[in-house]
C-alpha cells in the first residue's frame, strides 16, 4: 500500500499555534500514562558471558539468527553526541535511470563485513564491495536486470548473503562466495575477493527460479531479500504480486547445493493435505537459520488474495506462520500460525529471531517473532510452543458473502499490542474542530471491532494498517538485557470489498502498492488506503512511529518511544515530534545504543537501550530506509547506513551509503 507522507504532511504548518504538543508529550495518551509505560524505566541486567556473539557482522541480520546486536562498545551514551561522517559511498546506480524505474524504487540494503571488505546490493541488484574505512570502491557486478520488469514489490534488494569452505586449504576462487538474488528472481555466486561469477553454480554462476505458471508480468515474480546459508545450502524464497488473481505462481522454498547449483529440495507453503487448488503462500522476507539444529525458520506470508478466502477453506495451514524446516530434505519440523485464514494481508513479514532468553539463572532458546499485528510471540526453538503464553480468543465474524472466517485467532497473554488495534471515533486526530470532525465522521463509517474485523463492503477499518506493526526491517536483541527492541507503524486504512467488478475487471498486472486489486477468480474486487482526514493527515493519533523494548523474559514493554518528526515532511522543515510510518530496522551495540533510520525523515538516530530515551541523530543525504550496521576496522567503531530512500514511503532518493565514527 503507498504512504505518501510529504503530500499527506503538506498542510503540516497549520499546527503552529493551532495544537499544543510541544516535545511530542500528547500523543501518549495513546498509550497512557508515561509511568504506566516505564518510559524511562531500566531493563534488567542479566549477568551472562555472551561469547563469540557479536564479534562479526557477516550476514544480513548481523549473524544468521537475526541477533541485529554488535559487541563494539566503543561509541556509548556517553560520548554518542560525537559522531560525524567519517566516509560517503555512492553506487552511481540511479544515474540515466528512467524516471517509471524510480517510482518504483528503494533502497533497502544492509552491508555485510566479510573478506576485508563491506559488501552490499543496490536497488538494481549491483553488487559491489567497498573498503571498511574510506568507502573506496574494491569491486562491483552488475546482472543487469531488465528496466522493463515493474516489479510488484518495488526495485530492492535487502542484503546478500555470504559462505565459505569450511575445509582448511589453499584458497581459490570462488572458495567464498557471495549469494544473491535479483529482481526477475536469478540466484546468483559471486566470489567474495573479486566479485567474478562462480562458473560451476548453475549455468555461468547463476540458477534461475522458475514460476509455478505463466507471469502476467515480469515483476509479478522476485526476490527481494537476502538468501538463508546452512552448512553447504542456501535457500531462498520468492515475492509475488498478491491480489492479481486467485491462481497465482505458487510461493516455493527452494534449497540448492552452494556450490554447484543442484536444486536440493523445495517446499510449498499451501502444499499437502491442506493444499488449496489456487492462491499461494510464499515467503519473501527474511530467513533465519540455527546451524546446530540443522533448522531453518521460514516467516510465512498470508495467501493470495490477501481478502477473501471463500476459495481457500480452513486456516490455511502454513500461512501465516514461523515454520521450522530441516535444513537437509524440507521436511516440516513443527509451526506456528500467527494468523488464522488470514483476509488482512497480516502476513508474518520479519525474520524469526533465534534468541537465548535467561530467566532465573536458566538460559532458554526461543523463537521471537514480530508481526503487522503489533504482537509479538515467543516460542521454543525446539518445538514451537510458546514460552510466553498465548490464548485463542473470539474474533469478530460476518464477513462477506462466501467468506469462512476463522473463529478464533491467537494472541499473546504477557506482551500487550506495542502499537493499538482500536480506534474510538471520538480519539480521530485532527489539528482544527472541522478536521477532527471529518476523520470521526469518516471512522464511524467504518465497521471497526478491534483486530480481525473481517473485510465488508460497506467499508472495515485496518489498524495497525497492512505496513504494520512491524515489517521487513525486523528486530535487534541485546543478549546482555533479554531486550528485544522493535520498531512498529501506527497509520490506520481502511479496506473494502466489491461485487461488482465488471468496469475493471480486464486488469492486466497489479502492484503490491496499488489501492486497487482485482483479486481474479474470487467474487470481489478490493480497495484501501490510508485513512485520511480533508487535510490530508491521518486520522489515527500520533505518534505514527514507535519504537519498543520488550523485556523477552517477562513479555514486559520496558519502554516506548516516538520515532520520526516531520522535519522532512512539512514545508519550512517544522520538525514535530509525532512520529513518522518507518521503513527498516533497528541495530543494537554492547556499548549500550540502539541506532535506527527508518523514520520518514532523513536521519540516523541512537537511542539509550536501557531506557529508548533518544541520545543523537545524524543527518542522511537521502531517505535512511534501511537497518544500520556496525563493527570495528583498525581500532574504530563504524556505524554504516545505507540512505537511498524508499520510493512507496515518498522519501528522498539516492545512492549512498554513510559511514558514522568518533573523531581520530
Amino acid at each position: 500500500m503507498k504512504f505518501r507522507p510529504r503530500r499527506i504532511f503538506l498542510l503540516l504548518l497549520l499546527l503552529l499555534g493551532v495544537i499544543s504538543i510541544a516535545g511530542g508529550s500528547a500523543v501518549w495518551t495513546l498509550f497512557g500514562s508515561a509511568e504506566k509505560l516505564k518510559i524511562n524505566g531500566q531493563a534488567e541486567i542479566v549477568r551472562k558471558d555472551i561469547g563469540k556473539l557479536g564479534q562479526r557482522w557477516a550476514q544480513y541480520g548481523g549473524d544468521r539468527a537475526g541477533h541485529r546486536f554488535v559487541a563494539a562498545r566503543s561509541i556509548t551514551p556517553d560520548n554518542v553526541g560525537q559522531l560525524e561522517i567519517a566516509w560517503i559511498h555512492r553506487s552511481g546506480a540511479l544515474a540515466d535511470r528512467p524516471e517509471g524505474d524510480l517510482r518504483r524504487a528503494a533502497l533497502q540494503t544492509t552491508p555485510i563485513l566479510v573478506e576485508g571488505s563491506l559488501i552490499f546490493c543496490t536497488q538494481f541488484n549491483q553488487v559491489i564491495a567497498i573498503d571498511p574505512g574510506t568507502g573506496a570502491e574494491k569491486w562491483r557486478y552488475d546482472p543487469q536486470v531488465p528496466t522493463d520488469v515493474r516489479p510488484a514489490n518495488q526495485y530492492t534488494c535487502r542484503g546478500v548473503s555470504y559462505w565459505t569452505e569450511d575445509a582448511e586449504g589453499e584458497e581459490s576462487l570462488c572458495s567464498s562466495r557471495i549469494l544473491t538474488g535479483t529482481v526477475d528472481a536469478r540466484l546468483i555466486a559471486l566470489d567474495a575477493k573479486t566479485g567474478a561469477l562462480c562458473e560451476e553454480f548453475g549455468e555461468g554462476g547463476t540458477v534461475r527460479i522458475k514460476p509455478s505458471i505463466a507471469l502476467r508480468w515480469p515483476g509479478e515474480f522476485q526476490i527481494t531479500s537476502a538468501p538463508a546459508i546452512m552448512g553447504d545450502i542456501v535457500v531462498t524464497g520468492t515475492a509475488i504480486g498478491d491480489n492479481l488473481r486467485t491462481n497465482a505462481p505458487q510461493g516455493t522454498v527452494f534449497a540448492f547445493d552452494i556450490r554447484t547449483g543442484e536444486p536440493l529440495w523445495s517446499f510449498n507453503p499451501l502444499a499437502g493435505p491442506t493444499k488449496t487448488p489456487t492462491g499461494h503462500t510464499n515467503v519473501w522476507s527474511t530467513i533465519a537459520v540455527d546451524e546446530a539444529r540443522e533448522l531453518v525458520f521460514l516467516p510465512t506470508s498470508s495467501p493470495s488474495p490477501d481478502y477473501y478466502g471463500g476459495n481457500r477453506p480452513g486456516d490455511n495451514r502454513y500461512a501465516n506462520s514461523v515454520v521450522a524446516l530441516n535444513g537437509n530434505t524440507g521436511e516440516v519440523v513443527w509451526h506456528f500460525q500467527t494468523v488464522h485464514h488470514d483476509v488482512w494481508d497480516y502476513d508474518v513479514p520479519a525474520q524469526p529471531g533465534l534468541y537465548q532468553v535467561w530467566r532465573n539463572g536458566a538460559a532458554r532458546d526461543v523463537v521471537a517473532q514480530v508481526t503487522k499485528t503489533g504482537l509479538i510471540f515467543v516460542l521454543d526453538r525446539e518445538t514451537g510452543e510458546p514460552v510466553l503464553p498465548v490464548e485463542e480468543r473470539a474474533v469478530p465474524q460476518g464477513g462477506v458473502d462466501g467468506e469462512l472466517l476463522s473463529p478464533t485467532q491467537p494472541f499473546p497473554v504477557a506482551t500487550p499490542p506495542v502499537v493499538p488495534n482500536k480506534l474510538d471515533p471520538a480519539d480521530a486526530f485532527g489539528i482544527t474542530l472541522w478536521d477532527k470532525l471529518a476523520c470521526k465522521s469518516r471512522l464511524e463509517a467504518l465497521r471497526a471491532e478491534g483486530l480481525f474485523t473481517p473485510p465488508t463492503t460497506g467499508g472495515t477499518l485496518s489498524l495497525p494498517f497492512t505496513g504494520g506493526g512491524a515489517n521487513w526491517g525486523s528486530a535487534a536483541y541485546d543478549p546482555q538485557r533479554n531486550l528485544l527492541v522493535v520498531n512498529m507503524n501506527n497509520i490506520a486504512s481502511y479496506m473494502q470489498m466489491h461485487p461488482d467488478k465488471s468496469e475493471r475487471e480486464q486488469v492486466g498486472e497489479i502492484s503490491d502498492d496499488d489501492e486497487f486489486a482485482p483479486m481474479e477468480g474470487a467474487p470481489y474486487a478490493m480497495t484501501r488506503a490510508p485513512v485520511l482526514s480533508p487535510l490530508g493527515l491521518p486520522c489515527s493519533p500520533p505518534p505514527w512511529g514507535v519504537l519498543a523494548g520488550i523485556d523477552l523474559a517477562s513479555g514486559e514493554i520496558v519502554w516506548r518511544q516516538v520515532l520520526g518528526t516531520t522535519e522532512d515532511l512539512a514545508p519550512g522543515g517544522l520538525g514535530l515530534k509525532l512520529g513518522t510510518p518507518a521503513l527498516g530496522g533497528p541495530m543494537i551495540t554492547a556499548g549500550g545504543l540502539v541506532f535506527i533510520g527508518a523514520a520518514a525523515d532523513d536521519y540516523l538516530r541512537a537511542f539509550d537501550v536501557a531506557t529508548g530515551q533518544e541520545l543523537w541523530k545524524g543527518r542522511l543525504p537521502a531517505g535512511g530506509q534501511a537497518t544500520p550496521m556496525s563493527y570495528v576496522w583498525k581500532g574504530r567503531q563504524y556505524v554504516v547506513i545505507a540512505a537511498g530512500g524508499a520510493s512507496n514511503l515518498g522519501t528522498r532518493q539516492g545512492d549512498h551509503i554513510v559511514a558514522f565514527a568518533l573523531p581520530e
